[in-house]
C-alpha cells in the first residue's frame, strides 16, 4: 500500500514538472516576424501599416529605419532580413543592380520640397534663395538619405556652393526636418509629406523639385528566407484598401496597387505551345507569392472565342493574363489586351524520320505521291490555322491535302504519329521536335509566316495586374527555360500595341 501510495506521489510530482515544461515550449513558439529596413521619412506611415498587417494576419514586423543610402550598406554587410523600403528609385534600381534585392512593389509617391518655418519668415521661394547670405539652410547627406540624393542633382552646378554654405548635414530627413521645427536653421529639403508631421512648417514649391517626383517601393531581400510573407506584407502596402489608408492619413501619395485579398488568385489563359515552357515556372511563381493560380492550357481560338463570351460577366474566370501562341491572335482581344510583350518565337516546319528518307526539303514535296502527312486541325488548332493560311498562300492547298492522312487538334499527336512509323511528315513548331530529336529531324519551311511568335498580355481591368506584371518579371528572370524547351527569346523588346499588329493577308481570308 505504502509502495503504491509512492508511485502515486512520484507520478503527480513528474507530471507537475513536466506539464509546464510543455506549456512553456508551446508558448515560445514565435509568431512569423519579418525584418524590414525602411527609409526613415516613411516611419510614421509604416509603423501605422505595419501594426495593422499584424492585426489582420498576426506576423509581427521589425523595422530598422535609416537613411536609404545607409540601410543598403547595412543590407551588404548583414545578408539577413527580409524588405528594403527605399524613399527613390534610384536607390531601388542601385540594389537590384547589385543583386540585393528582386521583386519591387512601389506604393507611395513623394516630392521634394522647400520647408521654412510658418510664414516664411526668410523669405525663401526659388531654389536660388537657399544661396543667399543669412539663410541657415539644413539638407540630408546625399551619400545616406535619399531625398539628399534628390537635392544635389536638382542643385547641378550649384551644389557645391550649397554644400559650403549649408548649416547642417545630417544622415536622415526627419533629423533636419526636427531641426527647422525646433528653429536651429531656417530652411530644408524635405519630403512634402514630411511636413505636417513636424510642427510649424510649411512647404514652398518650386519647378526645380516639382519635377523630381521620387517613388517609395518595398523590394523583397535576395536574403529574404519567407518572401511569401514578405511579398504578402509588400502587396498590403501597395493595396489601396490598407497600406493606402495609413499613407494617405498623413499625406503620403498611394499609388495605384492591387486589391487586397490575403492569398490573390491569378488566372492565367496560356497557348498550349507554350506549357512545355512554363508549367513548372508558374508553379514556382505561386509558390513564391504565396497565391493561388488557376492557369487554363488551350488552342488560342478557343481561348478567344472564350474571353469574348466571358467579358467581364464572371470576374472569376476572366484571365488577368494571357500567353498567347502567336501575336495574330491579339488583336481579337486588344480592348482587353491593349499592350503585349514579345517573349518568344519558334519556327513552323516539317517533321521528318531521322535521316529524311523521303527526301522532303520544301513545302511542295509534301505533294509527292505516297507520301502520309500529318496537320493541325485549322478549326481546332492555332498551329492548324497558322499552316493551312502558309499552305493555301502557297499555292498547294490541294496538292497537299490529297496526301493529308490525319488532322489532329495539338502538334503533339502528330509528334507521337510521327515517332510511332505512322506518318512520313507533319507540319509542327520546331520546338516539338525538341523532345523527339532523336528519331526526328526539322525542315524549316520558306514562307514568311513560318514562325509563331509568343506574346504575354495583362488584362486593362484586372484587379491583379501588379501580381501579373510580376509574373512577367519572373519569366523573364527564367529565360534559360525558354530556350531550354527550344524557343528562341524575345523578351527584351518594347512593347507592342495590341491593335496595331496586322494579321497577315495570308491568314486574313484562312
Amino acid at each position: 500500500m505504502k509502495r503504491q501510495f509512492l508511485r502515486l506521489i512520484i507520478h503527480c510530482l513528474f507530471l507537475a514538472l513536466f506539464l509546464p515544461s510543455c506549456r512553456d515550449a508551446n508558448n515560445s513558439q514565435e509568431k512569423p516576424a519579418l525584418t524590414v529596413y525602411c527609409a526613415a521619412g516613411l516611419r510614421k506611415p509604416l509603423e501605422a501599416a505595419a501594426a495593422a498587417f499584424t492585426a489582420e494576419d498576426g506576423a509581427e514586423v521589425r523595422f530598422q529605419f535609416g537613411g536609404t543610402g545607409t540601410l543598403l550598406s547595412q543590407i551588404r554587410v548583414a545578408h539577413t532580413g527580409d524588405l528594403l523600403i527605399g524613399a527613390d528609385d534610384a536607390s531601388i534600381t542601385i540594389a537590384k543592380k547589385d543583386g540585393l534585392v528582386r521583386e519591387v512593389l512601389p506604393f507611395a509617391s513623394q516630392t521634394p520640397v522647400i520647408a521654412v518655418r510658418a510664414g516664411n519668415p526668410k523669405g525663401i521661394h526659388t531654389f536660388d534663395d537657399l544661396l543667399r547670405t543669412g539663410v541657415r539652410v539644413a539638407i540630408s547627406n546625399p551619400e545616406t538619405a535619399s531625398v539628399g540624393k534628390t537635392t544635389r542633382t536638382v542643385a547641378g552646378d550649384r551644389w557645391d556652393k550649397l554644400a559650403e554654405l549649408v548649416t547642417v548635414m545630417k544622415p536622415t530627413v526627419t533629423e533636419i526636418a526636427a531641426d527647422l521645427s525646433l528653429g536651429t536653421v531656417d530652411t530644408a529639403i524635405l519630403w512634402e509629406a514630411l511636413i505636417p508631421q513636424f510642427q510649424g512648417l510649411e512647404a514652398v514649391h518650386v519647378p526645380e523639385l516639382d519635377a523630381r517626383p521620387e517613388r517609395a517601393s518595398a523590394a523583397i531581400l535576395t536574403d529574404c528566407t519567407q518572401p511569401s510573407l514578405a511579398l504578402k506584407f509588400a502587396r498590403f502596402l501597395a493595396a489601396p484598401e490598407r497600406g493606402g489608408i495609413a499613407l494617405k492619413s498623413v499625406g503620403f501619395t498611394p499609388l495605384p496597387g492591387d486589391a487586397w485579398a490575403p492569398k490573390p488568385e491569378l488566372v492565367l489563359y496560356c497557348g498550349g505551345i507554350n506549357r512545355p515552357a512554363v508549367e513548372s515556372l508558374l508553379q514556382d511563381f505561386a509558390t513564391r507569392e504565396g497565391i493561388g493560380m488557376t492557369t487554363v492550357f488551350n488552342d488560342c481560338g478557343i481561348l478567344c472565342a472564350t474571353m469574348k463570351n466571358l467579358g467581364n460577366s464572371d470576374a472569376s474566370k476572366v484571365p488577368d493574363v494571357y500567353y498567347a501562341c502567336d501575336v495574330c491572335f491579339m488583336p481579337p482581344v486588344a480592348e482587353q489586351f491593349p499592350e503585349a510583350i514579345l517573349l518568344t518565337e519558334t519556327d513552323i516546319g516539317i517533321a521528318v524520320r531521322q535521316g529524311n528518307p523521303k527526301g522532303v526539303k520544301t513545302l511542295g514535296d509534301l505533294a509527292q505521291a505516297g507520301l502520309r502527312v500529318g496537320l493541325c486541325n485549322a478549326e481546332q488548332s492555332a498551329l492548324g490555322y497558322m499552316t493551312k493560311g502558309i499552305i493555301k498562300s502557297s499555292g498547294l492547298l490541294e496538292s497537299i491535302q490529297r496526301n493529308v492522312v490525319v488532322e489532329v487538334p495539338t502538334a503533339n499527336f502528330l509528334v507521337n504519329q510521327m515517332q510511332a512509323g505512322a506518318l512520313d511528315a507533319a507540319i509542327v513548331h520546331r520546338i516539338n521536335v525538341q523532345a523527339g530529336r532523336s528519331l526526328l529531324e526539322f525542315v524549316p519551311i520558306l514562307h514568311a509566316g513560318a514562325k509563331a511568335i509568343q506574346p504575354f498580355a495583362v488584362r486593362s481591368a484586372s484587379p491583379n495586374k501588379q501580381l501579373a506584371l510580376r509574373l512577367l518579371e519572373f519569366l523573364k528572370a527564367n529565360r534559360g527555360s525558354f530556350e531550354k524547351a527550344g524557343f528562341l527569346w524575345r523578351g527584351d523588346e518594347a512593347p507592342i500595341r495590341s491593335k496595331e499588329i496586322e494579321v497577315p493577308a495570308w491568314l486574313k481570308n484562312n
